[in-house]
């Protein structure tokens, strides 16, 4: 198998993961909507702002699916599921309120919708109900002696993801440029860590052993670095009509991502280097300054080097697969491609 090229076992055909998905999403909907409700009534809509609007439920797909590799079914799995899109939701709260965004699925964020006192108490909310919706819901049909290791890597993962969130803070704060390394680091912690406890989630909801919840959760690592990879390759070259952000976002916010890490490095010695120089962190570059800037990154051959990249992790994650067959399993199969082949 070639470096950088996903093998095709399990993946074959018309990729149909936008069905399996939103099919999947549904069922993880009404589940939410229902644990999502209670008095005072403005803190559960602030809590259900950004889940009504959007967002693909892949983390919630992710353990649902990896509990029926493992023979279980979407009931066995659906707290778990419900849970961790929870949890990713408490994220996207608190990071808009951090990086005062104030757009996200193309509407307004909590804070600015809700004010930030009540967008504070609608993450925390989110991440109280999380840990209630895992306890009964999971208790039902999973078995009560599997909630507590549930909980026990749900909590990990979550202490990870503030690590890696305060990772990235210091990154940003920084006037060096930091190693390839740290970056992968971060993003392992601060994305990937949700990723893996979905499917680990999912595997234990299906009552497997232990080697094969370390197998999903593995799949999930690496699924989640790919994606983070891809995610932050589109934040700098993206279509606005998919991004919903202009072209360039990232460059003009100075965000120390990846392909503009890999970019300047890249760029030393070379005329595009000013270009990209020019604009990065500068909130002032006009329209023009940032086309060429994305430009000159597409010249150095970044957005090339990142799929490729991307895809050695999504190798990583398909062979976590090998041991399994079945309709499920090519789901998550093509989850990996619908992953690193994401349009920019």
């Amino acid at each position: 198998m070639a470096t950088g090229t996903m093998r095709k076992k399990g993946s074959t055909g018309k990729n149909k993961d936008g069905g399996a998905i939103s099919k999947t999403a549904d069922a993880v909907n009404r589940h939410l909507a229902r644990s999502l409700k209670g008095s005072p009534d403005e803190l559960y809509t602030a809590a259900r702002h950004l889940i009504t609007h959007g967002g693909k439920r892949l983390r919630p797909y992710m353990a649902i699916k990896s509990c029926q590799v493992l023979g279980g079914t979407v009931r066995d799995a659906l707290g778990a599921a419900s849970a961790v899109e929870m949890v990713h939701n408490f994220t996207l709260v608190h990071d808009d309120i951090m990086d005062n965004d104030e757009v996200r699925h193309g509407v307004p964020t909590v804070h600015k919708k809700f004010g930030a006192p009540v967008a504070i108490l609608a993450g925390d909310i989110l991440f109280s109900k999380a840990y209630q919706t895992l306890a009964s819901s999971a208790a039902g049909s999973v078995g009560r002696e599997r909630v507590p290791e549930m909980i026990s890597r749900l909590a990990s993962a979550c202490v990870e993801v503030c690590e890696g969130q305060m990772l990235d803070i210091k990154m940003a704060e920084s006037d060096s440029i930091p190693a390839k390394s740290q970056y992968i680091t971060m993003i392992r912690k601060k994305t990937s860590a949700l990723f893996d406890v979905s499917c680990a989630m999912g595997a234990i909801c299906a009552g497997a052993g232990a080697e094969d919840v370390a197998n999903l959760s593995r799949f999930g690592l690496n699924l989640g670095i790919a994606f983070q990879i891809t995610d932050d390759l589109i934040g700098v070259m993206g279509d606005p009509a998919i991004t919903k952000k202009p072209v360039g976002n990232d460059i003009r916010e100075g965000k120390k991502s990846l392909p503009i890490l890999m970019a300047l490095e890249a760029a030393q010695g070379t005329p595009q280097l000013k270009t990209i120089s020019a604009a990065f962190g500068n909130r002032r570059s006009s329209r023009a300054e940032l086309d060429r800037a994305v430009e000159s990154i597409r010249e150095l051959g970044i957005e090339k080097r990142m799929r490729k990249m991307a895809c050695r992790y999504a190798d990583k994650a398909e062979r976590m697969l090998d041991p399994y067959a079945g309709s499920p399993r090519d789901e998550l199969g093509r989850l990996l491609e619908f992953v690193v082949k994401r349009s920019v």
